[in-house]
Order: structure tokens, then C-alpha cells, then sequence
């Protein structure tokens, strides 16, 4: 027993004698690993370098045709939330252009009208190319043109149409949307279009199409004929899940969010993510702050819709809600957006003055989104846009020159730089790719039995 006892406690004395010394091992790897933990200024400087070396891609940004003329263009740092300016200070690559056409009467008028707002936008989007800063900027169709814009120092401008109503009941412009370079294009908007069901049914459940229309049917093959992109964002689940099941080649939704994380009828819920993934498509995360966090929006909302009706009023216009902008036609709709812009401005100085307001939607809670669906459906899946002044934005990019922020943030969260690159532009342009080499291979097959 006496034996047993002294073992023990020359362990003991063997232990207390080696303390000083573990101790300043330890204190030498915590030193170390201090000494080596990167500082705020070296993350940034990684960030930049990431940012930098990436295609950074938004796949949504709406336009309105009077600033793209002789005397008021993207050339000029424009109130807007994109301009070629703000586009460089940013770092924002690419910007998809969108032929936007809100939805109207399924009549001959309304699809005439339609057309020819659809097509007042294609050639503001060419004159800016071709004559106003050819330069600067340059139409891609395909991802070598992107890759090769990019590495020329200029930026980029793609084409998506959102709402095929423009095509009436004539599904020859299909192919001369394309021609004119539309590579992605929605089947619906903001109401049930002669194409497709819209998410807005969810508010009543009035259904016109049951989902896709048998034209709508015809135009989805027709786009995988010839190598646009389908986009999901804005038509039904069924209408959704019935292109999926429809199409040949991946499909997009161009901007939209988890729906687990913003419970809105434009964000997707998990079965439809995880009909993407299946799909082999791509889900374009969207920071528009009401899809983002509705919660945090509605509290902060509130003080910015009475603000921004006192100032509507004051400019000698009524505030429309945004539910109701269908009901605008497309003059009313540009003529309303142009002082709604002029009154944001005045908004947010307002806003700036006032104390202790809800905390804003933000960047950081935008990446949610992207982490949720990354998790869910793999980072393969998942991209980046804005719907910049199409209502998009939240506290930190909130404009076209904030756009490293998001790099920024995805750096803090660990990503690394070809996941970032993945993100930015890297998996729409590969669903792009397929999409293209799809059609190829269907005008070969349809050539032989020619």
C-alpha cells in the first residue's frame, strides 16, 4: 500500500515540475496562432484581390429607355442604381438588361403594345453598346463573349426578357427576341399571361392556365430549340414544375430566394430548389429586401412608405402599391418609376436624420440565403442578382458600386475563391453552356429528319 501511494505521488511531483513548461508551450501556440490569425485589413485586401480576379455577374437589372439616349445615358452617374460608373466603382462585371413588360389585357391590343415596349427596349440596349459607349461596354450571347469582354477591360451587357406576353400569340418572336439577344426570358410576371400561370395567383387562388398554356408549351420548346434560358422567378410553383418537367435543358430562376428564409410567393421553397438541382439549373439569389427578411422589412417599411406617400404627395403624384403597378400601363409605369426615383432620394436623406429607426435589411442577411441554399442543393446551383431599379437593393448593396460588399461578405463567411467565382457568374454560364450545346444538338437532330 505504502508502495502503490508513493508511485502516485512522484507522478504527481513529475506532473507540477513539467506544469511551467506545458504552460509556456501553450502560451507559445497561442501566440502563434495569433500572430498568424488574419486582421481585418488583410481580409479586405483578400476580399479585393478575390473580387477582383472573379466575373462578377447580376443577372436582373431593369432599365427604363430614357436613359439611354444621346443626351441622358449610362455614360453618366445617373440617379439610377446602375450605371457604367457606378459599374466600375463596384466591380459589377456583367449586367443582364432586362426587357421588362408588365402584364396587360390577353387581347391583340394589349399584346401589340406589349411588343412594342418589349422591343423600345431592345434597341435602348443596343444603342448603348453600339453607339453610346461601344467603348465601355459590349453585348455578349455567350460566356466566351463574357470572357472575352472581361479580359478586353470592358463591361458586359446581356439580355433577358421578363414577361413573354410581348409574344402575343405569334411564337416566330421567340426567335426574334433571340435574335435580338435575349438569352433568358419568363413565361409570366406579375399576373397570368397567355403563356403561364404567375405567382400572384397564390393571393386568391384564380388559376388561368392550370400552370403552362398550350402555347406556353410551345414556346418552351421553341427556347430549347434555340438556346435561351428558361426563367422561373415570377410564374406559379405548377407553372414551374411543369417547365421542368417540359424542358430539354437546365432552367433559371433569375432572381429569386428561399422561401424557407422570406416566406413570399417569388421566393422558392425547397421543393422547388431541389427540382433545380435535378434539373442541373440555377437559383440567382435576389436582394430585394422584402423577399430577403419580410419580417425586418414591414417593421422598417412602415416608416418608409408614410415618408415616402408625404413626399409623392408633395411631387404631385399618388403612391401605388406595388401590388397594383399592373394596373399602371406601361406609360403610367415609367412616368410613376422616374419620380418614385427622384422621391427615394429624398426618402433616404429624410430617413438618414430620424433616430432609432428598425434596423434595415443588409447584405449579411442576404448571404443567408445563399449559405440556406448552398446547404440544401449544392454551391453548383446557386448565383447572384439584384433586380436593381426594379425595386432590388438592401443596406450595403444597394447599388451597383457596393457590389464588392457582397464579395466581401462571402470572404468573412469562408467561402473560398473558386466557390466565389462559382457564385458570381461561374454557374450561370455553365447552365448558359448547356443550354447552347442543348440547342445545337436539337437543330442537328431536327436538320436529319429534314
Amino acid at each position: 500500500m505504502i508502495k502503490k501511494y508513493s508511485f502516485k505521488l512522484s507522478q504527481k511531483i513529475f506532473l507540477l515540475s513539467c506544469l511551467p513548461l506545458f504552460l509556456c508551450c501553450f502560451s507559445c501556440t497561442t501566440e502563434k496562432k495569433a500572430a498568424t490569425a488574419e486582421t481585418e485589413d488583410e481580409l479586405l485586401v483578400r476580399a479585393r484581390t478575390i473580387h477582383n480576379d472573379v466575373i462578377t455577374l447580376d443577372t436582373h437589372c431593369d432599365i427604363n429607355v430614357n436613359n439611354f439616349t444621346d443626351s441622358i445615358n449610362y455614360t453618366q452617374d445617373l440617379d439610377t442604381q446602375v450605371t457604367l460608373p457606378k459599374m466600375k466603382e463596384g466591380g459589377l462585371d456583367v449586367a443582364w438588361f432586362i426587357v421588362y413588360t408588365g402584364q396587360d389585357t390577353l387581347t391583340d391590343e394589349g399584346y401589340q403594345m406589349a411588343y412594342e415596349n418589349a422591343i423600345s427596349k431592345f434597341d435602348a440596349i443596343h444603342k448603348l453598346v453600339e453607339e453610346i459607349a461601344p467603348d465601355e461596354i459590349e453585348l455578349a450571347t455567350t460566356s466566351d463573349d463574357v470572357r472575352r469582354i472581361v479580359k478586353a477591360g470592358k463591361k458586359v451587357a446581356m439580355i433577358g426578357v421578363e414577361n413573354g406576353y410581348p409574344i402575343g400569340t405569334d411564337i416566330k418572336r421567340v426567335e426574334e427576341f433571340y435574335n435580338r439577344g435575349a438569352r433568358y426570358m419568363s413565361l409570366a410576371h406579375n399576373g397570368h399571361s397567355q403563356l403561364a400561370d404567375s405567382n400572384t395567383g397564390e393571393k386568391d387562388s384564380i388559376w388561368l392556365n392550370n400552370g403552362v398554356s398550350d402555347l406556353g408549351k410551345e414556346v418552351v420548346k421553341e427556347m430549347n430549340r434555340l438556346g435561351m434560358m428558361i426563367d422561373v422567378s415570377h410564374p406559379s410553383k405548377e407553372a414551374m414544375k411543369q417547365m421542368v418537367a417540359l424542358s430539354k435543358a437546365p432552367i433559371i430562376a433569375s432572381h429569386s430566394s428561399a422561401r424557407a428564409l422570406g416566406e413570399h410567393s417569388r421566393n422558392l421553397d425547397d421543393e422547388q430548389l431541389e427540382l433545380i438541382k435535378e434539373n442541373g439549373g440555377v437559383v440567382q439569389a435576389v436582394a430585394f429586401r422584402s423577399y430577403v427578411n419580410p419580417e425586418k422589412d414591414a417593421a422598417l417599411d412602415k416608416y418608409r412608405t408614410e415618408i415616402g406617400k408625404e413626399i409623392m404627395d408633395s411631387l404631385g403624384y399618388k403612391w401605388v402599391e406595388r401590388e397594383d403597378f399592373h394596373n399602371l400601363s406601361p406609360a403610367e409605369r415609367v412616368d410613376y418609376f422616374a419620380h418614385y426615383h427622384s422621391m427615394s432620394d429624398l426618402r433616404d436623406k429624410k430617413m438618414a436624420t430620424i433616430d432609432s429607426l428598425p434596423p434595415a435589411v443588409n447584405v449579411s442577411d442576404f448571404v443567408d440565403h445563399i449559405d440556406y441554399m448552398v446547404d440544401l442543393i449544392g454551391i453548383e446551383h446557386i448565383g447572384i442578382s439584384s433586380d436593381f431599379d426594379g425595386g432590388g437593393g438592401v443596406e450595403g448593396w444597394n447599388d451597383a458600386s457596393q457590389t464588392f460588399n457582397v464579395t466581401l461578405e462571402l470572404v468573412r463567411r469562408g467561402y473560398t475563391e473558386d466557390e466565389i467565382a462559382k457564385l458570381w457568374s461561374g454557374n450561370l454560364l455553365r447552365v448558359l453552356d448547356e443550354v447552347q450545346s442543348i440547342a445545337e444538338n436539337i437543330q442537328e437532330k431536327n436538320k436529319e429528319v429534314e
